[in-house]
């Protein structure tokens, strides 16, 4: 598992997890309430220049921007291509 924060901009990934943290005690609970939730899927679009922070992210059909600090609450993990894909097929 890695962190939304270090996440390669355009790849899929699935929350894993969502942490809550003691120096910003209503973070996790407000990443909840736009939609982070366990299972999601989760897109960064871009990272601002310098510095990378905020990052872009999609969730769903909604576009967030999301301090470096905020991301890092929220653990990833790469999405699996479908095996229609994986395998040559097509639609």
């Amino acid at each position: 598992m890695q962190l939304l924060h270090t996440a390669q901009v355009g790849q899929l990934y699935r929350i894993a997890e969502v942490r809550a943290n003691a120096l910003m005690p209503d973070c996790d609970r407000q990443l909840n309430e736009l939609g982070f939730l366990v299972g999601e899927q989760v897109m960064v679009l871009r990272r601002a220049m310098p510095g990378a922070d905020p990052l872009v992210v999609r969730i769903g059909m909604s576009t967030f921007a999301l301090r470096a600090a905020e991301a890092a609450l929220v653990g990833v993990q790469p999405e699996q291509a479908s095996s229609a894909l994986t395998e040559g097929g097509s639609a």
